[in-house]
């Protein structure tokens, strides 16, 4: 029996805004407290990239036959999630972009993120990332203690998203986002405050903060099981996060959702905080999206479901 998500969506009235979510499974290397549904390129074998090309292309066809007759939106945001999605060249990126754009087309401002590993972006990427219709930048910086992104088997170097994030501002990007992890056993306090602040100095108009989860599977959770490093403090974890709130919102940035602090701007239709992530937003109201990609989830009208991973 083949599914079909309009039999049990119920009456999709389309009046709600609708959003893409393309899953890039892949990372240069695996990072060991992420259980993601991720796969270290190298490792899939020479064509791995060009397969899912074809595989997310093949999905988008499918999903747009799947809504065909229906009162499709344009697209208001499109998500490139992983992974990291910039192990595809941009001009890889800007095909599934354009994709999205033929069969449904994008909405006026719509935004358009990627997420980034900072030791994958260079000026020319960033400028070729531009050029594919991709607006907002998420970059996993995690920490500005070296330590820190050692015991979190991070290949980036302290400093380099901060790098990345002023030479994308130089290139051309207006919204550009810094992930954040606190709790890292053997962080302390003031480590923490060093990496907001520091995250701070790059300029960016958005900052998630994120409690690090201890994720049964993972290399990190291993380690911890084995007593080579201490399981994570709770008290530690919310004087971090009160040090985060304290620190953000002294710089000006709006607790908007319980990890997101977005720095408020005043676009030209008046309203503020434009720079939140919107896509993240479309899941929390509760809005429409589809997902592209292995794993992915996509919520219609009543109706939830998950591709395999």
């Amino acid at each position: 029996m083949t599914f079909h998500p309009l039999d049990e969506a119920g009456q999709w009235s389309g009046d709600r805004p609708f959003s893409v979510y393309i899953h890039v499974p892949f990372c240069a290397s695996r990072c060991g407290y992420c259980d993601f549904n991720t796969y270290v390129l190298a490792s899939q074998g020479p064509d791995a990239g060009q397969r899912y090309l074809r595989a997310a292309h093949g999905e988008i066809e499918a999903a747009a036959s799947a809504l065909a007759g229906h009162d499709a939106r344009p697209a208001s945001t499109v998500f490139f999630g992983g992974g990291t999605p910039t192990m595809l060249t941009p001009d890889q990126l800007g095909g599934l972009v354009r994709h999205v754009q033929q069969v449904w087309g994008l909405a006026p401002g719509a935004e358009v993120t990627t997420e980034a590993n900072p030791e994958t972006l260079s000026e020319e990427v960033l400028d070729g990332l531009l050029e594919a219709g991709i607006n907002r930048l998420s970059m996993g910086m995690q920490s500005a203690d070296r330590a820190v992104l050692k015991l979190l088997d991070r290949v980036h170097t302290p400093g380099r998203a901060v790098e990345m994030a002023r030479l994308a501002r130089r290139c051309g990007f207006d919204d550009i986002s810094l992930d954040l992890i606190f709790g890292t056993p053997g962080e302390t306090l003031e480590s923490w405050r060093t990496s907001l602040r520091t995250a701070l100095s790059a300029d960016p108009d958005h900052i998630s903060a994120y409690s690090l989860s201890v994720e049964e599977g993972t290399r990190l959770a291993a380690r911890i099981r084995r007593g080579e490093v201490p399981m994570t403090d709770e008290d530690d974890l919310a004087d971090k996060y009160l040090a985060s709130e304290e620190i953000l919102t002294g710089a000006g940035f709006v607790n908007y959702e319980v990890s997101n602090w977005a720095r408020p701007s005043t676009g030209p239709d008046g309203l503020v905080d434009r720079h939140r992530a919107e896509h993240n937003m479309a899941y929390w109201l509760g809005h429409d999206w589809w997902g592209i990609g292995p794993g992915a989830h996509s919520h219609l009208g009543r109706a939830r479901w998950w591709n395999v991973k």
